[in-house]
């Protein structure tokens, strides 16, 4: 690959982050993508889902000060060994519907 070609190459991460930014519609595709998931039983691909969901959105300071929890256990809560209580997944992930202006619900799959 030319050097000229790696300056202008993005992360994955970095395109996600700005899409996020950029397009309220994929925001919320990821924010539900990452919720769904983790109640389809996948929890550690919702858990990495919805981290590069709040890096990209409100960060972890900011989500540690509303849900009064250390940002440092919401990125362990939140990393591929993390094991999140009910009580605080819930938690941020009713945090996160309220700021993104959202309210998912769950509900029978059509027949």
């Amino acid at each position: 690959m030319k050097e000229a070609d790696m300056a202008i190459t993005k992360s994955f991460k970095e395109l996600v982050q700005q899409r996020v930014a950029n397009e309220p519609v994929f925001a919320e595709a990821l924010l539900r993508e990452g919720i769904d998931t983790m109640l389809a039983g996948d929890i550690d691909t919702g858990k990495a889902i919805l981290r590069d969901y709040i890096k990209a959105t409100v960060g972890f300071e900011k989500l540690g000060e509303a849900t009064h929890t250390p940002p440092k256990s919401l990125i362990r809560m939140f990393s591929p060994r993390g094991n999140p209580q009910a009580r605080n997944l819930f938690g941020v992930i009713g945090y996160l519907q309220k700021e993104a202006g959202v309210e998912f619900h769950v509900a029978p799959r059509p027949q």
